[in-house]
């Protein structure tokens, strides 16, 4: 059960970007450049492709906070504030986003290769610095929301310029997004840009709580 809010986040604001005020904020802005610049030079403009290979990165994240979270409860013998339900539920929807793609476009093996180096280095990399330091695992999340944004908004408009092709809607994200049954593949990015602008704010309001000396803040409240 979700207790107080920490906040109130509007999902639809697509353009918010956390500033790097301190050396965690820095070094969790500068790894995730890291990633992005290796995502473009192998894939470029190939978005669906390069999706796929980052939604398995993404959908990281959000299942290490909640296990680690979990351990912690357990040991403190403390509520979770409803933070564990939040985390998985962020862990679950990047999930669905890479499924979205891969029925549209199937990975070939270069990039299943890249998905298993990708996530196993980022999966042991990302547990240890949330170990170490939740506040820079969940900035990190937030940045990678961040850049998921953006890129997610390039592609859209790519589709609407007629740049990229723009087919129907897999039935996978018509049911969970409830769209409209004509709807097509922009219609479900739409959709994604929510979700990411979501976790985004989510992740970038934990590690300011954390920085401010909370130990378990409130989740917040969605409105959209």
């Amino acid at each position: 059960m979700l207790l107080r809010a920490m906040l109130t986040i509007d999902k639809t604001d697509l353009s918010r970007h956390h500033v790097p005020r301190t050396v965690s904020d820095r070094i969790a802005y500068r790894l995730v450049g890291m990633v992005q610049f290796v995502a473009g030079v192998l894939f470029g403009r190939r978005y669906r492709h390069r999706t796929i290979v980052l939604e398995t990165i993404a959908a990281v994240p959000g299942m290490v906070a909640a296990t680690l979270l979990h351990l912690k409860c357990l040991r403190l013998m403390i509520d979770d504030r409803g933070w564990i339900r939040v985390l998985l539920n962020e862990a679950e929807t990047q999930r669905v986003h890479l499924m979205v793609f891969v029925s549209i476009d199937r990975p070939n093996l270069f990039e299943r290769l890249v998905v298993l180096f990708a996530q196993g280095l980022f999966y042991n990399a990302h547990f240890l610095i949330y170990l170490l330091s939740p506040r820079t695992g969940h900035r990190i999340a937030g940045y990678v929301a961040e850049d998921a944004v953006r890129g997610y908004g390039q592609y859209l408009n790519e589709i609407r310029d007629g740049r990229q092709d723009n087919p129907p809607a897999p039935g996978l994200a018509i049911a969970y997004w409830n769209l409209p049954p004509d709807a097509r593949l922009s219609d479900a990015i739409t959709a994604i840009l929510e979700d990411e602008a979501l976790h985004r704010d989510i992740n970038h309001s934990f590690a300011d709580a954390l920085a401010g000396g909370q130990n378990l803040p409130g989740p917040p409240q969605i409105v959209s």
